[in-house]
């Protein structure tokens, strides 16, 4: 058997220099936050067998702090995603059925923690979930991708992720357009890029 090749990671400044990622807007997001608007989401989404997946957590910044998240669950198909806020007790039941779904499956990056989070918090196993980085490693990529490497190899662009957006406060009620738009474009990019892999 031969070692498979070792694939190259782009490195920062390779990404830097590549032209924009078309990004999901607003038009085609939903910001979800009661029962009814989950259910209509849910309904929307079970016409699809594949999704992208992501979750954002309030940051924790003290040394031995828990974080309670996830605050917000984020899921899209090709042509739209969905922002779920996890305060109303109904939204929060009707997000636990979609990730429980073993018919679909759900791919995204780095989403161990995020497995973790949602066992403790929604009271669930997240199935038919694929972490991308596994699908990366299997084709000779050594380091672990995340989504602007791998935008970066698959498409040739840049993916722009605010950390301004990543380290604000998931635990609002009332999430900011940058918010919306970040957890939106992170969920959509995994699916775009399962779509390039061949995979869904």
């Amino acid at each position: 058997m031969t070692q498979r090749e070792t694939q190259p990671t782009p490195s920062k400044e390779a990404i830097d220099a590549l032209p924009p990622f078309p990004s999901l807007d607003l038009a085609a997001i939903t910001l979800v936050q009661t029962a009814a608007q989950a259910q209509a989401a849910a309904r929307a989404l079970q016409d699809d067998g594949w999704w992208g997946f992501d979750t954002e957590s309030r940051p924790t910044f003290l040394k031995d702090q828990v974080s309670d998240g996830p605050h917000v669950v984020q899921l899209a198909t090709l042509n739209h995603a969905w922002v779920f806020l996890l305060h109303d007790t109904a939204c929060r039941t009707e997000v636990a059925r979609l990730l429980a779904l073993p018919t679909t499956r759900k791919a995204g990056f780095g989403l161990r923690d995020d497995q973790l989070r949602i066992r403790s918090k929604l009271g669930v196993e997240a199935a038919g979930v694929l972490e991308l980085n596994a699908v990366f490693r299997e084709r000779g990529y050594r380091k672990d991708m995340g989504v602007k490497a791998a935008v970066a190899v698959l498409f040739g662009q840049r993916f722009a992720k605010s950390k301004k957006a990543a380290t604000s406060n998931w635990s609002a009620r009332t999430l900011s357009e940058s918010q919306i738009l970040y957890a939106a474009n992170d969920a959509w990019a995994a699916r775009k890029v399962a779509q390039a892999l061949g995979l869904g």
